[in-house]
């Protein structure tokens, strides 16, 4: 009934174990079931500990900035796949609202080529 079924991994293991009785499976399916709901409260505990103090935005707490945060999603991906010259074509529905090109020093930030030369 399992959504992807090993059979060979189910045979591998009945042929290479015993069995175990059923009131000892069960009170370990017990034990493992308190465990994992013990766990679980306590992440939610860290959780909502964390949204109490104002730490969700993990990067904004830490003072980690994104080099790219100023940029478009176009010219983020641009500069991902190393595109040089780049049409966007932005759709509102089945519509077509606005058409630009993007090129090269559209999508590289203007300090971002100071600061290769400076550490080459």
């Amino acid at each position: 009934m399992a959504l992807f079924k090993f059979r060979w991994l189910r045979r591998y293991v009945r042929r290479n174990t015993r069995p175990i009785p059923m009131t000892t499976a069960e009170k370990w399916k017990d034990r493992l079931s308190l465990g994992y709901m013990f766990l679980a409260w306590n992440a939610f505990g860290v959780v909502c500990y964390a949204i109490y103090k104002g730490k969700v935005d993990w990067v904004k707490y830490h003072g980690i900035k994104d080099e790219h945060e100023h940029l478009a999603p176009a010219q983020r991906f641009a500069k991902l796949l190393n595109v040089e010259n780049a049409t966007v074509i932005k759709y509102s529905g089945f519509h077509k609202t606005e058409e630009y090109k993007l090129q090269k020093q559209d999508v590289d930030p203007p300090h971002a080529e100071n600061t290769e030369k400076s550490e080459g």
